[in-house]
């Protein structure tokens, strides 16, 4: 029996031109992955002063434009509300 046993390694057939190109854009998009994660974790100073700068100026305008927003919204909540209250 033992002499009957096929101990060579089994035939692996050349990969074609579509694995080769799936493979490779794997490791690209793994590559491109990794990138935004360290673009993510390690921030650029220069701009980070620039941005809050610009952040605590638009800042005062969405609080106003949000104050203004939230008048007509409560107004139709309570209507809703007090015909839900005729309906029973």
């Amino acid at each position: 029996m033992s002499a009957e046993l096929d101990l060579s390694p089994p035939d692996v057939p050349e990969p074609t031109f579509l694995e080769s190109l799936l493979r490779y854009g794997l490791f690209l998009g793994a590559i491109f992955q990794l990138i935004c994660i360290l673009a993510i974790l390690i921030p650029n100073s220069s701009k980070g002063h620039e941005q809050e700068e610009t952040n605590e100026a638009t800042d005062g305008k969405t609080a106003e434009q949000m104050k203004k927003s939230k008048g007509p919204v409560t107004q139709i909540r309570q209507k809703l509300k007090k015909e839900s209250k005729k309906k029973r």
